[in-house]
């Protein structure tokens, strides 16, 4: 009589790895990880499938045909044998084993099924004692402990292999800096012993790069929050009621690495790009439409002169219409900027019921102070500004047009 249950089919699978790792040199890791038993599985189901009509040869018991045979793959036909049944049967999780995964088992171990093997066992170990029950237990307990062994010594493995990564990585950590720094200072050793530039400090002089040393005040002055007043839509001949239209932008100004970043919120598009100081009180600001892609489109260079005590600071723009088609032209003209604040953050909304109310683009700046500022940008006729002096600054006569022509800008 044959031992049965988890004793017998634990005992299969072990031989039937020790088997497989021999005949196909592929190592098996027996812990809870099913897909380390697939290789082995897929073996196994290729003798499974056949059961239905290997009985007389191998002396198994009968089994149904499948009618997926034909049709369907690994691992979803009816005698196929998973990594995850493996490793739950190995592990004892299973009180009663498939009977077609126990005679794959002896088919493969043995060349016969379970019914012939038990006629003529040539393995005792897997012969059943007549006279105590305690000695099946003991020897389940044997081969339980022995299972929890090799789980304990895979996760051991695991975990030194962990150690080891986790120490060469600290190692790499420190190796790879200190030689970034050697290589830097080697660098900069053989570029002042030469004497030479390299392409960086060629492009930084080509291109007056951060030329003048932007001091505190400076940045406290520039850095925030600032409303854009720009007359441009009054240069648009397809629209015919553009006469004096002023629009607002909303500007966010950081500072980075001796330079300020330059983000502009305008009524029908964005802009991103840069700004920087040129001497004391003459600031540069360059940008471009923000288009969600590298390409370059309606550059522009604005030079401003700070003037101290003024709210609205004007700078002087190479600029855009911003018009279509055959009417898409530069212009000169007069931009006034008004600081408004210079902390919070600010998020755009789109794809409202109040932008569609509006016919505008909506704007909320969240203030450190949680404050919630709202604005509507859109074109506005100049005439309904409430500021005198922003009126003047950015009527018509603020726009020049780079080919002199009457009826453009409507006076």
């Amino acid at each position: 009589m044959l031992k049965r249950g988890k004793e017998e089919i634990i005992y299969l699978l072990n031989k039937c790895i020790e088997k497989f790792q021999l005949e196909t040199g592929k190592s098996v890791i027996q812990n809870t990880n099913r897909k380390n038993y697939e290789a082995l599985a897929i073996q196994l189901s290729e003798i499974s499938n056949l059961l239905p009509s290997t009985n007389e040869k191998f002396g198994h018991a009968i089994y149904e045909p499948d009618p997926q045979f034909n049709i369907a793959n690994y691992p979803f036909r009816k005698y196929d044998i998973t990594g995850g049944q493996i490793k739950d049967a190995l592990m004892g999780l299973v009180a009663n084993p498939r009977s077609f995964l126990i005679d794959t088992c002896y088919i493969y171990l043995y060349g016969v099924g379970r019914q012939a093997f038990e006629l003529n066992p040539v393995d005792i170990s897997l012969v059943a004692s007549e006279n105590s029950e305690s000695e099946s237990k003991d020897s389940y307990s044997i081969i339980t402990e022995n299972q929890q062994l090799k789980l304990k010594l895979a996760s051991l493995v695991k975990e030194t292999d962990k150690k080891i990564f986790n120490r060469l990585r600290f190692y790499r950590m420190i190796f790879i800096p200190l030689c970034v720094c050697l290589l830097i200072g080697g660098i900069y050793f053989w570029k002042k012993q030469n004497e030479s530039f390299t392409a960086l400090d060629t492009i930084t002089k080509d291109f007056n790069i951060l030329p003048y040393r932007v001091k505190a005040s400076e940045k406290e002055h520039i850095e925030g929050i600032w409303l854009c007043y720009t007359g441009s839509p009054q240069a648009r001949p397809s629209d015919p009621n553009r006469y004096h239209k002023v629009v607002a932008n909303l500007v966010e100004i950081k500072y980075k690495d001796g330079y300020f970043t330059y983000y502009r919120y305008g009524a029908g598009f964005n802009h991103t790009g840069y700004v920087q100081f040129e001497s004391p009180n003459v600031l540069s600001i360059h940008s471009r439409i923000m288009n969600g892609s590298n390409k370059t489109e309606y550059p522009r260079h604005s030079l401003m002169s700070l003037t101290k005590n003024n709210k609205f600071q004007t700078s002087i723009s190479a600029s855009w219409n911003f018009d279509a088609g055959n009417n898409k032209r530069i212009i000169g003209i007069r931009e006034v900027y008004e600081k408004i604040g210079k902390d919070g953050r600010i998020e755009e909304i789109i794809n409202t019921p109040a932008n569609a109310s509006c016919q505008c683009k909506i704007i909320k700046w969240y203030q450190e102070n949680n404050d919630v500022q709202t604005f509507y940008l859109k074109n506005t006729i100049l005439d309904s500004a409430k500021n005198i002096q922003l009126s003047q600054l950015i009527d018509d006569n603020s726009i020049l047009l780079k080919d002199p022509e009457t009826g453009v800008v409507i006076h």
